[in-house]
C-alpha cells in the first residue's frame, strides 16, 4: 500500500497517539480508558506506517512525494 500520510499529519499523529495511549491505559480506568488507549494505538501505527485505512477510504492525500 502506498503512503498517504504526510510529514505534519504524520508528527500530529504521534504525538497525540503517545499522550492518548498513556492517559487511555494508565491514567484512565474502565471501559472508556481502553476506548481511549486503543484510538492512541492506531494514531501511533497511522503515524508510524504512514498510511491511513480512513484516508483511502475517503481519497485524502496529504503524503507529498519529494
Amino acid at each position: 500500500m502506498e503512503r498517504n500520510v504526510g510529514g505534519l499529519d504524520r508528527i500530529i499523529r504521534l504525538v497525540i497517539g503517545v499522550i492518548m495511549t498513556i492517559v487511555g491505559f494508565i491514567a484512565l480506568s474502565g471501559a472508556g480508558g481502553i476506548i481511549v488507549g486503543i484510538i492512541g494505538v492506531i494514531l501511533l501505527l497511522t503515524g508510524l506506517l504512514g498510511q491511513c485505512v480512513l484516508y483511502r477510504f475517503l481519497k485524502i492525500n496529504t503524503y507529498i512525494r519529494v
